[in-house]
């Protein structure tokens, strides 16, 4: 029989980890969110020290609800406003290029 942590090496998508862990979710929360929810949920994990934990039924508890909160942030919000990723971080989501450096990377053509 595979222990729980096996179990969870074989899940590779988000709505993978939100039907093992049995929780109801909106397909469009998930397409827009996929990579936030995952984030946030093993930042969860870490944040609550669950890694160090061996009880399988407890980790199994405790992960669902970490998962379901992770899912939740995203129900209410949106990526830009949970700021999970470092790009979010940066200027709020925003690049600054000029147009100076756009002009200065295209390469120079020669005149005929």
């Amino acid at each position: 029989m595979e222990t729980f942590l096996q179990q969870l090496k074989a899940l590779s998508s988000a709505e993978d980890f939100l039907q093992y862990f049995g929780i109801p979710f909106d397909q469009q929360v998930v397409n827009v969110s996929r990579l936030h929810i995952l984030k946030r949920f093993f930042q969860y994990i870490r944040q609550e020290n669950l890694l160090a934990q061996t009880d399988e039924l407890s980790l199994f508890t405790q992960y669902r609800t970490q998962l379901a909160k992770a899912y939740g942030d995203f129900v209410t919000s949106t990526p830009a406003q949970e700021k999970v990723f470092k790009v979010f971080q940066d200027v709020n989501g925003r690049q600054h290029v000029s147009l100076d450096s756009l002009k200065a990377s295209l390469p120079q053509r020669a005149l005929a």
